[in-house]
């Protein structure tokens, strides 16, 4: 055979260029729709049997492990594409005095979840607890990452330590995300609407928001269980020990509020708690209506889950109180 006979033909190069394009496009769409699935199963949940569900029962525990196990978003920090951020916009998330916190709560919050996880022996809500500090774990791992790409320096990190008290550690973190989630849904949305971070940056941040909001539900879900199993003697006990997490988180923001944390450092602040007023939010919006768009994107958030599950009331209710008092 020669040659000329056998080289592909332009036609065929041209058919076989044209099938690659194709084969390139269609594994574009089927990752796109993967994404699309893993976005929307992460948001919408409801476990399949029906019936009602009495808090502290067996089911009840069963039901708010699933959500958090089945919703799980398989997304991977190391393979964001973080978009091109044009000058201004880069100025204003690189100025924001908060990355060294975000970078460090998660830290530290990935560590007491595992620690308190170690001390669990049933085998489906250790599960869930193990992957709740790897998603805590994976948050880190994002701001990490974003940091990287927008070229944020960071102070050197501490040593993420264990608490001495688990379950201490535990009721510490899943209260203090209650709190500064639920003011994180109205600042991210208000981000969004303001235009103050480009609409491609928050869209990639996007996730990890909501993952936050898993956490709250699968948390004050825990709290309503474990509170109800408890023998009866032990529970006056355990009610003192969270009242003394909330006075130390209270006392905590206070110190936030006036520049300085509970205990001298910045080891311990939540950076949706600052970003108010770092990001200048608060000139467009007041108080009130702060308020009224934390409530509404607490409630949005929630909506996608098993109404059977039970809901964060503690800081939305103060939110409440506090908006009445506001003129």
């Amino acid at each position: 055979m020669s040659d000329a006979l056998a080289a592909p033909s332009r036609t065929e190069k041209t058919e076989e260029s044209g099938a690659e394009a194709r084969a390139t496009a269609a594994a574009a769409i089927m990752a796109k729709t993967a994404v699309e699935q893993a976005d929307y199963a992460m948001r919408n949940w409801t476990d399949p049997e029906p019936g009602p569900v009495r808090l502290g029962s067996a089911r009840h525990l069963r039901l708010f492990c699933d959500m958090l196990l089945q919703t799980h978003n398989p997304y991977k920090p190391a393979v964001i594409d973080w978009p091109r951020l044009d000058p201004d916009a880069l100025r204003r998330v690189t100025s924001l005095p908060i990355w060294d916190i975000a970078v460090q709560t998660e830290g530290r919050a990935s560590v007491r979840v595992q620690a308190f996880a170690d001390t669990v022996a049933d085998p489906l809500l250790r599960s869930a607890l193990e992957m709740d500090g790897a998603e805590e774990a994976r948050h880190k791992v994002v701001l990490s990452k974003l940091v990287e790409a927008y070229g944020i320096a960071l102070a050197p990190e501490p040593e993420y330590l264990p608490p001495t008290d688990p379950e201490w550690g535990w009721l510490a973190t899943g209260y203090s995300e209650c709190i500064d989630s639920f003011f994180a849904f109205g600042l991210f949305a208000a981000a969004r609407k303001s235009g103050y971070f480009p609409a491609e940056l928050v869209e990639t941040f996007e996730p990890v928001i909501q993952e936050e909001g898993r956490h709250i539900l699968f948390f004050v879900n825990w709290a309503a269980w474990y509170r109800r199993s408890l023998p009866w003697w032990r529970r006056p006990l355990y009610l003192l020990k969270v009242a003394r997490v909330w006075l130390f988180l209270i006392r905590e923001r206070i110190g936030i509020a006036r520049g300085i944390e509970a205990d001298g450092s910045a080891k311990d602040a939540n950076f949706p708690m600052n970003m108010n007023n770092s990001a200048g939010l608060g000139t467009t919006l007041t108080a009130r209506e702060m308020i009224d768009l934390c409530l509404s994107e607490n409630e949005r958030r929630m909506a996608g889950y098993d109404p059977r599950l039970a809901r964060p009331e503690t800081v939305p209710r103060l939110a409440r109180l506090a908006r009445r008092l506001l003129r």
